[in-house]
């Protein structure tokens, strides 16, 4: 059985029986469990439970299988306990695995192998004996613990919502039970070896690679003796257990923030304020985070790698995965490029889909823009944006809204690809180990992109706004691209190039750190961000960025345009800049800046939205960064095994595997794999290869 965590549910709502997953189609299902049953009886057909676990699940393939292992799990599905399985059992389970509590739910049937609805003590027995936990640290099936649920005599049966309380309790006993029988001599100590026997074999769902590999360099540096001592121990596991607790702590230190770095004293002082985390778990905290990291400072990362249980990430269905190196190792100059191109075709896609839904808003505010006062005789055309919208629908139709579209968007693409390829190349440069990244190096890394992208977009800018203002002449041909392009020639393509450049190396340094950071604030407490926060973080941080750069692009409208007969020419800049104050004041500085606003604020929001969903959908791990906010909600380390890859397991059945599996990872209820062999020396190995 995979190791993965039992509890990951999709969060979509049901359609019905007030489950989480969407319920699948009956009449798929039934098609896909005939397509498994083998059995058939009196015209009706069942599964057994090789059917069902192996052929269907596909857990415990190979020959070397443990039968009983594979009848306990078929059993879980067989209510009727005829050790076969029919389409109303097959379906009431899928049913099951809906429901937020689908895991609970599961191991209790489990251990329900009577089918009567509650849990008997030797029902208890029965199960936990066959698992490997028990034949390497077998349970006090006497203690006062199992007598507090099943009563003195043990005649006592549990329904599920005790069931449920008394597994979760049940495993934190176990605990304690193997630290008692680890303390032969009763001194309230453990030696770090028998600390790792136990948290590996009985707490292993609570570790992380990192942690495991780390587990006796952590006890042994804060233990006297490499003595582990039961207060200690309790205090690991609590830790452990209470990760999130951890996070909202440290989240409560740095309101908010992921990236600042966080003393122990800091952290101490809000664990107090506003928790029971008691000063020896805060402590290992830091002790964990320093033998992993030794800065004796802790960010949010160092929690995530402490504590991947708990660390939920949102599930996307994914169109496409792919995984172009096994570690981050194998990155060379080959995928580093092949990456860049990658992310350059999304930022196409993303441009031109940003560019097209707000055009209509650019071609307004051009127009209001290139509108002179006080050096051409004649009333204004337009009295504002509003004014402008309408004239434009009335006069030359709703498809006057998109001149110049065309030429845009073969534009945009190439334009917004490297903008958006530049800034993650240049970002990726400016990480730390802990994934962060200094403002500075936000900074610079969106300026490099804004300017990057000038090649594209002073080509595309001119053309476009000759196309937008063609309009404004009465009974005037209709303009094309291609002879404005062919009339500006090379190097006409490039006027008002360094007012271009001013524009946008300024816009995309104020606009992609403060995107950054918006969508930081806007992610959930797990540091997820939904389709929603995104769209809103791109619009949000497009408003300061696209108003403050309202000069600048004034000043390039003004030099990229044609002057008509009686308007002022310019000659660069400067010359525009002193012309523009002298003859229309200083407000014409900040023509259109609504209109900008209103266009460049959903643009890059849609455009934003656009690359960042793409990198999802059709995710290329190539070994580097991924988009903060964008990870599955599955434990971190796990994210290959989180659903099934089966296109016949689908609604519930979607999640059936982590969640057999976390019978094993939360529980500890690992059933033998393997059937043992009958010769002595094989039957040895196998003893031999269990407790490793």
């Amino acid at each position: 059985m995979n190791s993965m965590l039992g509890s990951f549910l999709t969060k979509t709502h049901c359609q019905e029986g007030g489950g989480y997953l969407k319920r699948a189609n009956p009449d798929q299902l039934h098609e896909i469990f005939n397509k498994y049953a083998s059995v058939e009886r009196n015209g009706e057909r069942f599964m057994n439970a090789d059917d069902f676990i192996r052929r269907y699940l596909k857990l415990f393939e190979g020959n070397n299988f443990d039968a009983n292992s594979v009848r306990l799990l078929a059993g879980i599905v067989d209510t009727n306990k005829d050790s076969l399985i029919s389409y109303a059992e097959f379906q009431a389970f899928e049913g099951l695995l809906c429901f937020p509590d689908a895991l609970y739910k599961t191991a209790f049937q489990l251990f329900d192998t009577n089918g009567n609805g509650v849990v008997s003590f030797a029902e208890f027995v029965e199960v936990m004996r066959k698992t490997v936990l028990h034949e390497r640290i077998p349970f006090n099936m006497e203690s006062p613990f199992i007598q507090l649920y099943f009563g003195r005599n043990k005649q006592r049966a549990i329904s599920y919502s005790e069931f449920s309380q008394f597994l979760h309790d049940f495993h934190e006993e176990y605990a304690i039970e193997g630290f008692r029988k680890a303390d032969r001599n009763g001194t309230g100590f453990i030696s770090v070896l028998d600390f790792q026997d136990i948290m590996i074999n009985i707490k292993s769902h609570l570790l992380t690679k990192q942690v495991q590999s780390h587990l006796i360099e952590t006890a042994s540096g804060s233990q006297i003796g490499n003595k582990v001592s039961f207060p200690y121990f309790i205090a690991f596991n609590s830790l452990l257990n209470n990760m999130e607790l951890a996070k909202r702590i440290y989240l409560n230190v740095t309101n908010g923030h992921r990236n600042q770095e966080v003393s122990k004293d800091e952290f101490m002082h809000s664990a107090q304020v506003m928790s029971q985390m008691t000063p020896l778990e805060v402590d290992i905290l830091f002790q964990l985070c320093d033998v992993l990291h030794q800065s004796g400072r802790i960010v949010y990362n160092d929690l995530n790698a402490i504590a991947p249980e708990q660390y939920f990430k949102q599930i996307t269905n994914r169109l496409a995965e792919i995984k172009a190196v096994s570690s981050p190792e194998d990155r060379g100059v080959v995928i580093q490029v092949l990456e860049s191109a990658y992310r350059f075709a999304l930022g196409s896609i993303a441009g031109a889909v940003g560019a097209t839904a707000v055009y209509p808003i650019d071609l307004v505010k051009t127009r209001m823009q290139n509108q002179r006062t006080g050096s051409f005789v004649g009333e204004l055309m337009y009295r504002n944006s509003i004014d402008c919208f309408k004239k434009v629908i009335r006069h030359e139709g709703v498809f006057g809204l998109y001149r110049g579209l065309v030429p845009q968007l073969l534009g945009v693409a190439p334009e917004k690809a490297i903008k958006l390829t530049a800034n993650d190349f240049i970002r990726d440069k400016f990480y730390d180990k802990n994934g962060n990244i200094p403002v500075y190096g936000e900074i610079f890394a969106g300026g490099f992109a804004g300017g990057c992208q000038v090649i594209f977009t002073n080509p595309l800018e001119i053309v476009k706004i000759r196309l937008q203002v063609a309009g404004e002449i009465a009974g005037g041909s209709r303009m094309r691209a291609w002879p404005v392009v062919k009339d500006l020639g090379l190097f006409g393509l490039y006027k008002g190039a360094r007012a271009c450049l001013m524009r946008d190396v300024t816009f995309s340094a104020i606009y992609f750190p403060l995107y950054a950071h918006t969508k930081a604030s806007m992610a959930d407490e797990n540091g997820y961000n939904s389709p929603l926060t995104l769209l809103l973080s791109g619009a949000i941080a497009g408003v300061p960025a696209a108003s403050l750069v309202t000069p600048a692009d004034v000043i390039k409208t003004r030099l990229q345009v044609v002057a008509r007969q009686g308007q002022t020419t310019y000659t660069g800049i400067a010359d525009a800049a002193r012309k523009i104050y002298r003859e229309e004041g200083p407000r014409a500085f900040w023509k259109g800046a609504t209109a900008r606003v209103f266009r460049s604020s959903p643009q890059f929001g849609v455009t934003l939205f656009t690359y960042e969903l793409l990198q999802r959908y059709l995710y290329i791990d190539f070994g580097g960064t991924r988009p903060t906010g964008s990870e599955q909600k599955v434990p971190a380390g796990l994210e290959g095994e989180q659903k099934s890859r089966s296109p016949d397991h689908i609604g519930g059945y979607s999640v059936a595997l982590p969640i057999f599996s976390g019978i094993e990872t939360k529980f500890g209820l690992c059933l033998p794999k393997f059937s043992i062999p009958s010769s002595s020396t094989s039957s040895s190995s196998s003893s031999s290869s269990d407790k490793k």
